[in-house]
């Protein structure tokens, strides 16, 4: 055979997509050239290949050899083609039947000993399979472990090149992902490890009801961080579609085998000293890499120490925070990022943590040290948290309720939430259209003048409407089809900014 065809997939952006290999072999000077837009790691595959072959004591094609990547425009990278253009070899040469080939994606980078290695984003390239109509996907070991939530087409593995000839000849059967140890999750932490700080707790649960952003203001060791590593675990767990967005992200990150569990919401604390670029993510080549905002997507962002990061870094996060993702332009790639997180914020009441009433001992901070402290958190940027809570010191050493227990009244929050819209785009409170608010969901007149007054006060309606938002989750919580004046009194109550902080 002269000319054969074989599928593999690559990752641009952070979607998935299918690659045609087309090999022809043909009489001329031995030589193998690779066309339709191959980065290095892509080009280098001709020598992974030829050596894999020698090794895998496989017939290397003596004449000349043509690889064309299609679709010619899209950018290839990574070395997940390796196993592609290696099976197209295999089938110009006549070593395996076309059509066993027609029907079949194969992702992978082959070792010099001819093993089938994993690589970076086999979740969206194995999505990209399915999607494009194929039964079967040929994986490492590792990635088919990864692969196996992505229906619609069957996850297969080989541990090299001759294993796979012969399971594709039906002479031998693939590797068993069955066997393979289950990846290691985290166990969640509970709420009942915090003493105390029951306000705390409380708007805590109105943040995971509504999915609503949060501050925390308070001296160190009240509980801040505690609060904030317990909001995954009274979060409902992902939709089956959620969870296979969260398993791309981390699976092009390269964080999916590190004890993430795909089915609860992400959570993301980066320190204080990242960057812009880490926190929103890079691009290098056609390649992204995702930052903090991306990989808590359908989960937590948690910024600990708030204004210990830069101002770039803080500022950056106000597109997100409003529109659910991230528009990344650079020279060579442009797109969207989805960035579709809940924040939480924490910080000290200045650099010394001594200013608050209660602490024990005295500030020592110059009131432009304090101002200079709270200057990177911006306006514009606060008016987007939609709960400010101070944080006092332990009042009392008594566990509070469990995380299980919270958590189901979080659920039954949402699911009145979700009833509610059940006919609309959005599920969270959260995210309801400011046009909504002022229509359908607006609340009654007797309630609707406390937000007159505080509109009159402050100005501006984003303000307004966060407030909305938020007491609509109150009410849910309370089990009331609307909220009441009491519920929107809470919700601005909420609102305020502790001592004025970050005003």
């Amino acid at each position: 055979m002269a000319l054969a065809r074989a599928y593999g997939a690559i990752v641009s952006g952070v979607a998935g997509h299918l690659v045609t290999v087309e090999v022809d072999h043909s009489q001329g000077l031995p030589g193998v050239g690779i066309v339709g837009l191959p980065d290095a790691t892509v080009s280098e595959a001709r020598h992974r290949v030829r050596t894999a072959f020698r090794n895998q004591k496989l017939t290397w094609p003596s004449g000349k050899v043509t690889v064309s990547l299609s679709p010619a425009e899209l950018r290839k990278q990574g070395a997940g083609l390796d196993l592609a253009i290696a099976i197209g070899i295999i089938g110009a040469t006549g070593q395996v039947s076309q059509s066993v080939l027609e029907s079949t994606v194969f992702i992978g980078e082959l070792g010099l000993d001819g093993g089938i290695r994993s690589v970076a984003g086999a979740v969206p390239a194995a999505i990209a399979a399915a999607q494009a109509g194929f039964t079967t996907v040929v994986l490492s070991l590792t990635n088919a472990r990864q692969c196996q939530m992505v229906s619609g087409i069957n996850v297969v593995s080989y541990s090299d090149l001759q294993h796979l000839l012969r399971g594709l000849a039906h002479k031998a059967e693939p590797l068993n992902i069955a066997e393979l140890e289950p990846m290691d999750t985290p166990v969640q932490p509970d709420l009942a490890d915090v003493l105390g700080q029951h306000h705390a707790r409380w708007a805590l649960e109105v943040a995971a009801a509504g999915g609503h952003h949060l501050f925390m203001l308070g001296a160190p060791g009240v509980g801040k961080t505690m609060l904030a590593e317990r909001l995954p675990g009274i979060l409902p767990a992902l939709t089956s579609e959620h969870a296979l967005e969260v398993a791309s992200i981390h699976s092009i990150a390269g964080t999916l085998d590190q004890g993430i569990d795909i089915n609860r919401p992400p959570f993301e604390a980066p320190h204080h000293s990242s960057s812009m670029s880490a926190i929103i993510g890079s691009v290098h080549g056609h390649s992204v890499r995702p930052g903090a905002v991306t990989k808590a997507h359908r989960g937590v962002l948690f910024l600990d120490e708030a204004p210990e990061f830069s101002r770039n870094a803080l500022e950056v996060l106000r597109q997100p925070l409003e529109s659910g993702r991230i528009v990344l332009n650079r020279s060579h790639w442009s797109g969207i990022v989805p960035a579709q997180f809940q924040l939480i914020m924490a910080a000290n009441p200045c650099p010394c943590g001594n200013a608050l009433p209660d602490t024990p001992a005295k500030c020592v901070c110059r009131s432009i040290v304090k101002q200079h402290y709270f200057h990177k958190l911006s306006g514009p940027l606060m008016d987007r948290i939609d709960i400010n809570m101070l944080i006092p010191s332990v009042n009392a050493v008594k566990p509070g309720e469990r995380s299980a227990i919270v958590a189901q009244r979080v659920g039954e929050a949402r699911e009145r939430a979700n009833r509610r819209f059940r006919h609309q785009a959005w599920s969270m409170n959260a995210d309801i259209p400011p046009d909504f608010l002022r229509g359908e969901y607006s609340v009654n007149s007797n309630a609707l003048s406390l937000l007159e007054e505080l509109h009159q006060r402050e100005g501006g309606l984003r303000g307004a409407h966060r407030i909305l938002r938020v007491s609509w989750t109150i009410a849910d919580l309370n089990g009331r089809d609307r909220p009441s004046r009491e519920d929107l009194a809470m919700a601005i109550h909420l609102r305020e900014r502790p001592l004025g902080q970050a005003a």
